[in-house]
């Protein structure tokens, strides 16, 4: 017997575990769905894009100057008229400022990867959470119809009563009024559901169609450990020392760009011979490298930048700090209502078990006396809001457990 009880256990253990995973595999099939269809990370991750073509826009130096020209009237040398003069001028950047443009590019392209990051996770937790709202309507629609049910139960009983003189017809038009009232809600919810499949639908970016969800969610017996510190590790405050990083690296950049800047060039000028003259070089043309330097002497305006980009940084700081306080404050808040849902969740437990006691102490008064429906009515209203409020302890503490994960993993 001992035998046979634990392979039942393996069992139902095994059961569990695999309806569990299979209900997880869900939620992750819809999240993953989302992810790849959604406009908006597919806007972020071209954004991305772009910005790391920008490293290859910075690798590069200044435009080649080339000029050509017509002497209108000839200048004379011993040589002969200058007829045609043309330039060629390249400036070259001083030593590592491009890599200094290309380290600036990308610490920006890391800063829009983390926006991807941030627009994911947040459109997880949405469709999550969308998720569990839909559980939760269409969970409340099966306790109306089984509570319907229930009262058609005791409309029959009522009638029977009836019959016999245990009960008056009044007893049957207050069961009746409770069927009615049951109705007008299960109506309510139904119109409910199909506004969040409709918004469940545009999360996925697909046609309107029906959504499935779990049969049946509860709440795990332990409360998972959390440690805060992972809040720093959040892509959010991430994002701000990847932008602490870029100011760095302009900063790096705008000292580069304040040193001089060095040119090359050649001049080539066209000589006409001199007529009826014989000597060497005679109409010879002219090549003249040439040699420049820009100077920036005035340079407020890289001053005016480095102060700038100081200031940039004390205020990412500030930001920083305001973000992980937002964050903490909310993380903590998520914590304490998730803690809020299980106790009302096993509180509903034990109220549902005792309005099922009642309910049978009822029905078993009813084989020997007459039946109360004033106290059925009240029983069964008692069971219904007991049984939806644990509904909404269940959806609450996934809605909770979305924002945690949001914020800590």
């Amino acid at each position: 017997m001992k035998i046979q009880y634990f392979h039942k256990v393996i069992c139902i253990f095994v059961l569990l575990f695999f309806g569990w995973n299979a209900n997880a595999q869900l939620l992750e099939k819809y999240i993953q769905q989302a992810t790849e269809n959604s406009p908006q990370v597919e806007a972020i991750e071209l954004q991305y894009e772009v910005a790391k073509e920008k490293v290859n826009e910075v690798n590069t130096l200044p435009n080649t100057e080339i000029g050509a020209g017509y002497f209108v009237s000839e200048p004379e040398t011993r040589t002969g008229a200058q007829k045609a003069k043309i330039s060629v001028r390249q400036m070259m950047p001083w030593f590592g400022t491009i890599t200094a443009r290309e380290n600036y590019s990308s610490s920006l392209a890391d800063a829009a990867y983390t926006d991807i990051v941030i627009a994911k996770r947040q459109l997880a937790m949405q469709v999550t959470q969308t998720y569990y709202k839909l559980y939760a309507l269409k969970t409340k629609q099966e306790i109306l119809q089984q509570n319907l049910e229930l009262l058609n139960t005791y409309e029959d009983l009522a009638l029977n009563a009836v019959e016999v003189d245990k009960a008056s017809s009044v007893d049957v038009l207050k069961l009746q009024i409770r069927q009615n009232e049951i109705s007008e809600q299960r109506e309510l919810l139904m119109g409910d559901e199909l506004a969040m499949e409709s918004k469940f639908n545009n999360l996925l970016h697909q046609e309107e169609q029906p959504i499935m969800v779990e049969d049946s969610i509860t709440i795990p017996a332990e409360e998972p450990m959390l440690t805060l510190e992972d809040l720093e590790l959040h892509p959010e405050l991430e994002k701000y020392d990847q932008l602490f990083l870029s100011i760095k690296k302009s900063t790096a950049l705008n000292q580069a760009e304040a040193l001089p800047s060095v040119g090359i060039g050649l001049d080539y000028i066209a000589v006409e011979e001199r007529p009826n003259m014989n000597f060497n070089g005679n109409g010879k043309d002219i090549f003249m490298p040439m040699l420049s330097v820009s100077i920036p002497i005035f340079n407020n305006k890289y001053k005016s930048v480095e102060r700038q980009l100081d200031i940039q940084q004390n205020e990412l700081k500030a930001q920083k700090e305001n973000r992980k306080n937002e964050l903490d404050s909310r993380l903590k808040e998520a914590l304490q209502q998730r803690i809020s849902a299980r106790i009302s969740y096993q509180t509903q437990q034990k109220n549902i078990e005792q309005a099922k006691d009642a309910e049978e102490i009822l029905l078993k008064q009813y084989e020997t006396d007459q039946l109360d429906f004033q106290d059925v009515l009240d029983i069964q209203e008692l069971q219904l809001k007991f049984q939806l409020k644990q509904v909404e302890a269940i959806k609450n503490y996934y809605l909770q457990t979305a924002i945690i994960n949001y914020l800590s993993n």
